[in-house]
């Protein structure tokens, strides 16, 4: 699970930071989303953003990854619900046409993208990091384009 944080200053994006959260695959289910809980609580501790953004899960052909990357969601979800932070779900299409203006993009072309928008000196530390901090640039976009209608 990739986890971003990015810092919004009139109109420019800064990162923040931005990990991976991988528990060992040699848990069980419920211990490995119990320290995705666990790891998740920590940085929301230690970070204490104003709101939440998720990726919807993207089902393609792998079901059960589907149901994986859907529960790690639902605990992100959890998590910020009980420290009162709302929270924002986005599909992939819609994350890559904020990050790359073309809702197909590849991984690699929304890293390269990530990392120039945040102008990080070094591309995210993985897909997963890259996909989160994309997932943050989307939420950034679409609560900067509910100002607008609402100033309206």
């Amino acid at each position: 699970m990739g986890v971003g944080l990015v810092d919004l200053a009139g109109d420019e994006a800064t990162h923040i930071a931005s990990t991976t959260l991988s528990p060992p695959s040699k848990l069980a289910l419920a211990d490995r989303l119990g320290k995705i809980f666990d790891d998740l609580d920590a940085l929301m501790a230690e970070w204490m953003p104003d709101a939440v953004a998720i990726e919807q899960p993207f089902a393609g052909k792998n079901i059960r990854s589907a149901l994986a990357v859907g529960q790690a969601q639902a605990v992100a979800m959890v998590v910020a619900a009980r420290r009162g932070l709302p929270v924002s779900t986005y599909s992939p299409s819609q994350v890559k046409q904020a990050v790359t203006d073309h809702g197909g993009s590849s991984k690699e072309q929304v890293r390269e993208m990530v990392q120039i928008v945040l102008q990080m000196e070094e591309p995210p530390e993985s897909s997963d990091a890259a996909d989160a901090l994309a997932v943050a640039l989307c939420h950034v976009n679409a609560s900067r384009a509910d100002l607008l209608i609402l100033m309206d």
